[in-house]
């Protein structure tokens, strides 16, 4: 926990209020979320997907 506060205050975002700093981390958490949720859904059912390439 020391490293995530140490980075926290010391990077980019240090600057910002916390407001910000919240909102940010929830954005990046959000797109993780998905981004993963896809990859799980993907392994699951992409072997029943056909794709078809063209016009």
């Amino acid at each position: 926990m020391d490293v995530f506060k140490e980075i926290m205050n010391n990077g980019p975002l240090g600057l910002l209020p916390f407001w910000s700093k919240s909102m940010v981390l929830l954005l990046f958490s959000a797109i993780v979320s998905t981004l993963f949720t896809m990859l799980i859904i993907l392994l699951v059912y992409g072997s029943e997907v056909s794709v078809q390439f063209g016009y």
